[in-house]
């Protein structure tokens, strides 16, 4: 292995919900290579999701090889691997077999995918208990974290469960699968476990009150800090990435939080992290708790170490838009359009925005969008919220599509605003906002988002800030950086800062008051028809 520090590298693998990605960097954060490969992704029926770990691995090895190869550089190079996730749960069995999640027993489907949503009975069990736990989950345990899908589990599959061995967070297992270590990671294990990283311990109180009492027994025994190496590259697992046997595996990450460690990992105090792909996480770090209510968190260590740490979040963000689109009848038109001048039907649905704001000005001043499609992760809390669409009127075609389009991104913009007024309500003094993901590639996103909430924002100029935040807790995992602060000050860089309008804050602020009113209005709706009774709700 090549020992030069110049000429050191690191691989940074992301694992998303609908492709894993690797890149490979350098010492100074540039990115040499990158490669992404698609992942199955089962939907048996409405809000069961389900994935394998064995596609899972089989792609991050090919993705890896792609990279290595494109890079031009040297396996020996590499002196570090860091791997991140989706918050999704994956079931071993003895002798590292996988257990089927799957109602049918499918063998291939060994995770409960972070935004399966079929455990929302055991969610409020479990918040009926109101343990001191709670507390540091927004008051609320969401439906999309991991102990109502154990209990789920193990009221649902009791003979399967007989079997497991570990219950992974997915970037767990993936360190597992590639070092053996048998560990977790601060950053899984307390913000989608309820471990209280503060306190070192499970709340024994609330395992017990849900039937849960035996979890520590099926979780890794070790609970490390991120930028710690978590273990070295097995001779299997090296062998099938293409990588050199013995490297560092640095301790695994939540997807959203490896960008919040690109991003705020220099200078963490008063930014507010934006991750945007098929969610959208809000990621904000702080030296005391702060107690924000319908906000996870705090959680202490989970992003950087010695810092506390708030999520809020919309657990429809890119899958919304692209969902918008695909209903219009412009549809095909749009997907058309794209192929043929190569680009993004995003892309080309700002065009067609840009075109009709250039003849109306604000397009989107009658209609308005609740983007709770999904549900409502925060700052309500509420994974039964529905989204609602008002000032509909008899228009189709590109016009149609834009119009829409255009309410969707600010509803969603709407949502970080929501998310942020709760923060700084509650203690926190947010000064600026970093985005990546996907909704960094979108200009029109970008705008509304800036103009909406009356920040800048700073954007990385490393577009895929995640799969960097990934390879920075890598080169820390190795000792090429001192800790994770260091690491991101010399492997990331600031691009450019897209100024708030002013000019369209009188716009925005009345169009976010009728965003807000929207939820009422659907409450209203609900309470309705509940009071008519189950049969009136067919």
């Amino acid at each position: 292995m090549d020992t030069n520090p110049q000429a050191a590298l690191f691989v940074g693998i992301d694992v998303g919900s609908a492709s894993v990605r690797a890149g490979v960097f350098d010492a100074s954060g540039n990115k040499l290579a990158f490669a992404v490969r698609p992942i199955l992704q089962a939907n048996p029926r409405p809000f069961f999701y389900e994935q394998s770990t064995t596609d899972i691995w089989r792609q991050t090895a090919v993705a890896v090889r792609e990279a290595l190869a494109a890079s031009g550089r040297q396996a020996s190079q590499v002196r570090g691997i860091g791997f991140d996730a989706t918050c999704s749960l994956a079931v071993v069995g003895k002798g590292g077999k996988p257990v089927s999640v799957a109602e049918d027993g499918d063998p291939e489907r060994d995770i409960i995918m972070w935004m399966d949503h079929r455990a929302t009975s055991e969610a409020a069990d479990i918040n009926a208990t109101g343990d001191r736990a709670l507390a540091y989950v927004g008051g609320e345990v969401s439906v999309e974290m991991e102990l109502p899908k154990v209990l789920w589990l193990h009221r649902h599959q009791p003979e399967r469960q007989a079997g497991v061995w570990r219950y992974f967070d997915l970037a767990d297992f993936m360190v597992w699968r590639a070092s053996s270590s048998d560990v977790a990671s601060v950053c899984t294990l307390t913000c989608k476990w309820n471990y209280l990283a503060h306190e070192r311990q499970f709340s024994q109180n609330l395992l017990a009150a849900v039937g849960l009492s035996h979890l520590p027994e099926y979780v890794p025994p070790t609970v490390l800090p991120l930028g710690s190496a978590a273990g070295r590259l097995s001779e299997q697992a090296a062998d099938e990435l293409g990588l050199p046997a013995g490297i560092a595996v640095a301790t695994g990450i939540i997807d959203a939080h490896a960008g919040g460690v690109a991003l705020c990992g220099a200078q963490p105090q008063g930014s507010l992290a934006v991750i945007s792909g098929t969610s959208c996480c809000h990621l904000v770090a702080s030296r005391e708790p702060v107690m924000v209510p319908g906000v996870w968190g705090p959680y202490f260590g989970a992003m950087l170490p010695g810092w506390w740490l708030n999520e809020g979040g919309q657990s429809a963000a890119g899958s919304l838009l692209d969902w918008t689109l695909r209903q219009s009848e412009a549809w095909p038109e749009l997907q058309v359009q794209a192929k043929r001048e190569g680009r993004s039907v995003h892309a080309v649905a700002g065009d067609w925005v840009a075109a009709l704001e250039s003849r109306e000005g604000e397009p989107a001043a009658s209609l308005h969008v609740l983007a709770d499609h999904y549900g409502n992760r925060s700052p309500r809390a509420d994974p039964d919220a529905r989204g609602v669409i008002a000032g509909l009127a008899l228009e189709s075609g590109r016009d149609g599509l834009a119009r829409l389009y255009l309410a969707s991104v600010q509803a969603l913009a709407y949502g970080t605003r929501h998310i942020i007024e709760s923060m700084n309500a509650a203690g926190h003094r947010i000064e600026r906002l970093l985005i990546t993901g996907g909704g960094a590639k979108n200009p029109l996103s970008l705008r509304e988002h800036a103009d909406a909430t009356g920040c800048d924002l700073q954007l990385a100029s490393e577009e895929d800030a995640v799969t960097l935040g990934s390879a920075v807790l890598a080169a820390t995992a190795c000792g090429a950086y001192a800790d994770l602060q260091a690491a991101a000050g010399a492997m990331v860089h600031p691009a450019r800062v897209l100024r708030a309008d002013p000019a369209r804050r009188r716009f925005h602020d009345a169009k976010y008051r009728v965003y807000l009113s929207l939820y009422d209005d659907w409450q209203r709706c609900r309470i309705l028809m509940a009071e008519a009774g189950p049969s009136a709700t067919r």
